[in-house]
């Protein structure tokens, strides 16, 4: 029976027979993280996906899914920044193992070039991971420009990216810390960071901002996108105000994550940077999304202040949480010498592809070593 490509209806809710493809190629994104990884840790659930389908004021999602008669093998999720000026289109494409190497993932990747040629996005983006166990195969290195880390040529999902003209704009590192058990040292040394402030005072809180930071929050989240070391990746620029900050709490909630802030606050009141925790409800493990010091605030240990506040708010709100994961810019030196400073360990590289409008398959924009 040959592989039928068709879009992932969105269901009103689930549970119920309309939302029975939107759960199937969740459980096969599920399926294929936890072949790189050996867990589902990093898996959103439908809970977590479905309200990132549900509003689209801010950016745009469509999935698509591979099927092989009543089984779903594969799916491509597509996601857009709505901005003015906006050229790029993220993807998420995976195939599960049995059914790798036989033109699913071809066929997957086709249908999201022609929606973004829909869109007239010229530009795909997309990752890769590659776990710590398996950053040592022998063979051909692939490196980013920036940065000094490698990932094998031989890696699958590298090697399909190559193929297929991406090319390697940027690696992260993937770092996890163990919080079990270490709540009161995170707050014995917040503590003792806070003894000095310097000028700036720290806010943390859960879910929800305080209406008065709402709108230099947004500030600080706009900065988000375009101030961390890119690469040569392009990255949208994202339009945020009050009401996109309300949004985003808005669906973290739906999707059953709780969210811990903190926040670091000048003299005048401006928000000189955050740092933020996402706590999935079915999970033991907390993931450190977005921190950002805007560049005028730089140089006063900020960043190391906030995230020591919002891993001891954590091991309050969360002390269940077991561990916590990150992920960096491999060139981002600053911010992976606090993480290396707290006690994060690298656990693997995500590749960070690109292609470009017109790209052929002969350059995959790393250099190659052995």
């Amino acid at each position: 029976m040959p592989i039928e490509i068709r879009p992932v209806p969105v269901p009103a809710t689930l549970g119920i027979p309309e939302s029975v493809e939107f759960e199937a190629a969740a459980e096969t994104a599920a399926l294929v993280e936890e072949s790189v990884w050996g867990h589902r840790k990093f898996a959103w659930d439908t809970y977590e996906l479905l309200p990132r389908y549900n509003d689209e004021t801010y950016h745009g999602m469509r999935a698509f899914a591979a099927w092989d008669g009543d089984r779903c093998v594969g799916r491509v999720e597509c996601e857009w920044e709505r901005a003015d000026g906006a050229e790029t289109v993220d993807l998420v494409l995976g195939v599960v193992p049995d059914a790798r190497r036989s033109g699913v993932g071809t066929a997957l990747l086709a249908t999201a070039r022609r929606l973004a040629a829909d869109l007239g996005r010229p530009t795909l983006t997309t990752m890769s991971d590659v776990p710590a166990s398996a950053l040592d195969a022998p063979g051909e290195r692939l490196e980013a420009r920036d940065g000094s880390g490698s990932i094998p040529a031989s890696d699958p999902a590298a090697a399909f990216a190559v193929h297929h003209g991406f090319r390697l704009a940027q690696l992260e590192r993937v770092s996890g810390l163990t919080v079990e058990g270490r709540a009161s040292a995170f707050a014995a040394a917040s503590a003792e960071h806070e003894s000095d402030p310097r000028g700036y005072r720290l806010v943390s809180w859960v879910d929800r901002a305080p209406d008065q930071l709402l709108d230099e929050l947004a500030v600080a989240h706009a900065a988000m996108s375009t101030d961390p070391p890119a690469g040569t990746a392009t990255f949208d620029e994202e339009a945020w105000d009050g009401a996109r900050v309300r949004a985003t709490e808005d669906e973290a909630l739906d999707g059953r994550r709780t969210t811990l802030v903190t926040a670091a606050v000048s003299e005048v009141g401006r928000v000189a940077g955050y740092t933020e925790l996402s706590l999935p409800s079915e999970s033991a493990s907390a993931f450190q999304w977005d921190t950002i010091v805007l560049k005028e605030h730089r140089g006063h240990r900020l960043g190391m202040r906030m995230k020591l506040a919002n891993l001891a708010l954590l091991g309050r709100v969360g002390p269940e949480r077991t561990d916590v994961y990150t992920w960096n810019a491999d060139e981002n030196e600053h911010m992976l010498a606090i993480n290396v400073a707290l006690g994060f360990t690298v656990r693997g590289l995500s590749a960070l592809w690109q292609l470009d409008a017109g790209a052929g398959s002969a350059d995959s924009g790393a250099t190659t070593g052995s």
